[in-house]
């Protein structure tokens, strides 16, 4: 890992922790939505430590019960440990509008990314700027109840 990719993960990790504390702080009355999309709280499984590890994250689709997450890191040429960690262990907690919800997350199919990239995208433009900035194929995650 480089210096730069080592200052951008510590960025976005304490983005989440802030984002995480402001949630809890206010009760939920603040930061249940960033960039015109809900958010979450995702918790999962270290793949490593077999500890529970906490990321926030902005939600682009909601289809009744069921969420999609993106896994884009900003663009960067490496998935996010969050994402390492759901395809080792699939079962999840996510919490959203206050509410905990235990749910398995998958990879999307490659049918159903053709699917739901457009509306990715129309959720928040940004996201189609990560696909151009990287030549990873992008892992969008679909969470269904368990």
């Amino acid at each position: 890992m480089t210096l730069k990719q080592s200052v951008a993960d510590l960025g976005l990790k304490t983005m989440s922790r802030v984002h995480r504390t402001i949630v809890h702080a206010s009760g939920g009355r603040v930061g249940q939505s960033a960039f015109g999309m809900p958010t979450v709280e995702l918790l999962t499984v270290g793949r490593k430590s077999g500890h529970a590890r906490s990321t926030m994250l902005t939600v682009p689709v909601v289809n009744g019960e069921r969420i999609v997450l993106v896994a884009s890191k900003g663009g960067d040429d490496r998935h996010p440990d969050w994402y390492q960690n759901l395809v080792a262990q699939p079962d999840v907690e996510i919490t959203m509008a206050g509410q905990r919800r235990l749910m398995r997350a998958r990879p999307a199919t490659p049918e159903e990314k053709v699917e739901l990239w457009p509306q990715v995208e129309k959720s928040y433009k940004g996201y189609a700027h990560y696909r151009r900035r990287t030549e990873r194929d992008i892992p969008l995650v679909i969470c269904e109840p368990r």
